[in-house]
């Protein structure tokens, strides 16, 4: 079954590029600093050798060589780092919607394996947690934690590594995040919950609603990250690593690889980039503000942000994972929605369609709207949400 509704104002949100880890599709499209002619003028000596033996070279090059189209793409993420202006009033001037006070100080913290994590509730009755995408925070749901918490009791988390929760110096993998949300809910929530996420929030849910269904009473995928697996036939033959490769090109492919992230992550805390980012993601520039633009700003500011951002990087531009969107679907056993931005130009609507036909229990609501769904048209996205959610039993 699907619905469809009319997108009205926007607020931009990050995520990956098509290629990368599980954030298929989800990203900021940066303007690329690698122009691509650069990249096509490959030395004819070098594509004349044989494809056996450089295969693995090339793939690593290929991930250089590509890597600040990559990397420029995926600092999108962390423009959405706290997509909400800092302001006294309640309501916004442009939704109409009341809108989550911005506090940089926070609202509460919880200690996790030794981390501080921020996090907000708001309203009772039966539990909902709202998990952002990459790069965002709990403010990305600035126009939805208020409306929902009028009919739930709402939790958004800040994923670690973003928003005010700590900028762990940590080694980050899809499992850091998924245990994060399934200690949440057991230890803070203490009673199954509706998972809600967007872009790689969206795969954050979905791989903990698959792992721990006791903690799942229903969930809820907006524009989510993952990709599908491929056939065997796409896959690429994996070549034992060379001594010249080991001591030589995989060294000097990590230190270049390292200075371009960190490069690119400078370059992702401009204020001006940042604007130029949402102005190309969201149908609606409506709230493409400048109180947005500082607000997203402000954690890159922290003494580890930049660490952390090569770290997540390294971990998700080279090192693909298997953990497919099929393999997840086929193990999950709670009612899922899809609430879907259609005109989100990498995660767009066959991506929805795809999931509902691995998952009969699918209920695809679509809206006119970008990879931000809930953001962008906060009141059909807040009424979709009230609306299926009270119907669970």
């Amino acid at each position: 079954m699907a619905l469809s509704a009319r997108a009205f104002s926007v607020i931009p949100h990050a995520s990956y590029y098509a290629s990368c880890w599980q954030c298929e599709g989800c990203c900021w499209s940066l303007q690329s600093i690698a122009p691509k002619q650069q990249l096509s003028n490959r030395p004819k000596a070098l594509r004349s050798l044989n494809r056996a033996r450089k295969c693995k070279i090339f793939d690593e090059l290929e991930i250089s060589r590509n890597f600040f189209v990559k990397a420029t793409l995926a600092t999108g993420m962390l423009y959405c780092a706290s997509a909400l202006a800092e302001t006294s009033t309640e309501h916004a001037s442009q939704n109409e919607l009341e809108m989550l006070p911005y506090k940089r100080e926070g609202y509460n913290y919880w200690m996790w394996r030794g981390h501080k994590v921020h996090y907000v509730v708001k309203g009772e009755g039966r539990p909902v947690v709202l998990i952002h995408g990459f790069g965002a925070s709990t403010f990305h749901w600035r126009y939805n934690i208020p409306e929902l918490a009028k009919h739930f009791k709402v939790y958004a988390m800040d994923l670690l590594g973003f928003g005010l929760s700590e900028k762990a110096l940590i080694d980050y993998n899809p499992f850091v995040w998924r245990d994060q949300v399934a200690d949440f809910v057991q230890e803070i929530v203490a009673k199954p919950a509706v998972l809600v996420g967007n872009s790689i929030g969206g795969f954050t849910v979905l791989l903990t609603a698959a792992a721990f269904p006791q903690l799942t009473s229903g969930l809820v995928l907006l524009n989510a990250s993952g990709q599908f697996e491929v056939p065997d036939e796409q896959k690429k033959p994996v070549i034992q690593e060379t001594a010249l490769q080991r001591l030589v090109i995989t060294p000097l492919i990590t230190w270049a690889r390292r200075w371009a992230i960190l490069f690119t992550f400078w370059q992702a805390k401009q204020p001006s980039r940042i604007r130029s980012v949402l102005n190309n993601v969201y149908v609606d520039r409506t709230n493409v503000d400048d109180n947005l633009v500082q607000s997203i700003v402000t954690p890159a500011q922290e003494p580890n942000a930049a660490e952390v951002y090569y770290r997540m990087m390294t971990q998700f531009l080279s090192r693909p994972s298997d953990i497919t969107l099929n393999k997840l679907l086929a193990e999950l056993s709670c009612p899922l929605m899809l609430l879907w931005g259609d005109l989100d130009p990498w995660m767009g609507a066959t991506k929805a369609e795809k999931i509902k036909q691995l998952y009969d229990k699918t209920l695809l609501v679509r809206l006119q709207a970008g990879h931000c769904p809930h953001d962008e048209a906060p009141k059909e996205a807040n009424q979709a949400l009230v609306d299926w959610i009270s119907s669970l039993v």
